[in-house]
């Protein structure tokens, strides 16, 4: 399933998203207009600050399977940071791939009882103010990495299992804006 949030109404979240943060804080997720996006006229921007916001589709539910979106970090002091999440149960156990424009890192993380533990960093190459793709998947334990086109990251994991909804998530000050958000389910 794709999703462009070219028909949503900009200055608005995107309809069939819920919205949250892990922790503290007060993300602000909304439809932009952004000459730039990959496919044209809009992005999911978050705006606000938080812990870990993030923003999922509740109505998914996947085990197995992959998830995908195009990112630009354009500013944040603490952080600068575009990441994606799967097999979401709630604001507080989820998996996380994420990319970091500051600290130039692909990282993996699960969150339990709300507390974001880390699995693995590896850097990479992530410019700011730049369109990167940013892509994990998911089998069993099995979850690989990518970000443009190239695996990062490739490793077993349990901490999470059984299925769950996909989305995109940020951290701190990151001011990140997403495009052509896409997951599949397999069995």
């Amino acid at each position: 399933m794709d999703y462009g949030f070219d028909g949503d109404a900009p200055g608005q979240s995107p309809p069939g998203w819920r919205a949250g943060v892990t922790g503290r804080g007060s993300p602000v997720w909304q439809v932009k207009q952004d000459p730039s996006a990959p496919s044209k006229p809009n992005v999911l921007q978050q705006s606000g600050s938080g812990t870990f916001p993030w923003i999922v589709r509740p109505d998914v539910s996947a085990e197995n399977g992959r998830v995908e979106v195009k990112f630009k970090a354009l500013s944040g002091k603490q952080d600068q940071a575009g990441g994606v999440v799967w097999r979401w149960k709630d604001g507080d156990t989820y998996y996380v791939a994420r990319a970091n424009a500051l600290e130039n890192n692909v990282s993996l993380y699960y969150t339990e009882r709300g507390r974001r533990q880390t699995i693995e960093y590896v850097d990479a190459p992530v410019a700011p103010n730049a369109w990167h793709t940013l892509r994990a998947e998911f089998t069993g334990t099995q979850i690989r990495v990518s970000l443009d086109g190239k695996r990062y990251i490739e490793l077993g994991d349990n901490h999470i299992a059984g299925p769950g909804a996909v989305g995109v998530w940020t951290k701190a000050d990151s001011i990140t804006v997403f495009d052509d958000f896409t997951y599949e389910a397999k069995p």
